[in-house]
């Protein structure tokens, strides 16, 4: 409704689009939740669930039916194509629910229903789950590199770093899970700033192209140096959010396996080169033309929203500590069920 009523010239075709891939997922997700409902003897409580003694090939069936849900809303390759024209179409705030709120609930699912509810299945695909976080890593990384409209470079941006989410995940190691979880809350603060960011430029100047700005310190300086944290948290510069998630699930992966922990690593090279060229072709050189010289600084309004985000993104990759305390005994306790199921 949001996209749909106070979107962009292509609201609709966006609108719907984001419809018809979440339907879709959703509906295969509503079937695997009914035959467990069934299988529980008539309950829709986790806990009963988590205790099904389910065949291999019920696993399996159910497994593909949760991913179809959850891999749409994550978005991972190749069900990703949805994000890009969702966000060119969404209004600023729009954007920022969506990638800091919506795309958070497919990792979740995965954490909560696939792992728990089908362990041993989650175990025999989690070669396809890797494969697939790292194309959405390494490649979209690439993709999100030629872009010349600043949301769907951040739009693209958001699909490499969710790939982390479920790369940790699926490596099955404490420092993984919890890195993944880190990252999510992380991308949470980091996406939406930048979002806002391109909000306050859009407002100003109605467009999103890199090529229609140039030279935005001159005439906005307190916004410029915001926008540089923030697009350094989206490098994954160590003492921002963005770096914490990241090498906690790289350094899981090259304990589990060496070149998947590189094939990952590649991120943060990826993520420096569209996230800092961006930033030189909009904000830094001499002023573009008329409408950046005609640029005014951020009100207070703005200033607020910056400066809590920037907050947020600071101390979040300065002291991650409370963040992975509180999550360790539940993480702990989710692998010691997906091994014992194993064993079994």
């Amino acid at each position: 409704l949001i996209i749909g009523i106070w979107g962009g010239p292509n609201k609709i075709y966006a609108a719907f689009k984001f419809f018809l891939y979440t339907l879709m997922g959703s509906l295969l997700m509503l079937v695997a939740l009914i035959y467990l409902y069934t299988q529980s003897g008539g309950s829709f409580a986790l806990a009963d669930w988590y205790k099904l003694p389910l065949s291999s090939t019920a696993q399996t069936l159910l497994f593909f039916a949760f991913f179809a849900a959850f891999a749409v809303k994550v978005p991972m390759w190749p069900v990703h194509t949805w994000l890009p024209d969702v966000h060119v179409e969404a209004p600023t705030g729009g954007s920022a629910v969506l990638a800091a709120i919506m795309l958070k609930l497919g990792a979740y699912g995965f954490l909560r229903f696939s792992l728990p509810i089908l362990p041993d299945a989650s175990q025999e695909w989690a070669w396809l789950m890797i494969a697939l976080s790292l194309v959405a890593v390494v490649y979209v990384g690439l993709v999100a590199m030629v872009q010349q409209d600043m949301k769907k470079l951040v739009a693209y941006s958001s699909v490499a770093h969710m790939g982390f989410v479920t790369l940790g995940f699926f490596v099955f190691s404490d420092l993984g899970v919890s890195g993944a979880i880190v990252q999510m809350i992380a991308h949470g603060f980091v996406s939406a700033a930048m979002f806002l960011a391109i909000g306050v430029l859009y407002d100003r100047v109605h467009s999103r192209e890199i090529a229609d700005y140039g030279g935005v310190v001159n005439t906005m300086p307190n916004f410029s140096a915001f926008a540089l944290l923030f697009v350094m948290a989206n490098c994954g510069l160590p003492g921002t959010a963005g770096f914490v998630g990241e090498w906690m699930v790289i350094l899981a992966a090259v304990k589990s396996n060496f070149w998947v922990g590189s094939a990952a690593a590649t991120a943060l090279i990826f993520g420096a080169a569209y996230s800092l060229w961006m930033f030189k072709r909009v904000y830094l050189g001499p002023v573009g033309n008329d409408n950046v010289k005609g640029l005014t600084d951020l009100n207070p309004r703005e200033f607020l929203v910056m400066a809590s985000l920037a907050i947020a993104v600071l101390f979040m990759g300065v002291y991650p500590k409370p963040f992975t305390d509180v999550m360790d005994a539940s993480v702990a306790d989710l692998l010691r069920h997906v091994a014992i199921s194993k064993l079994n």
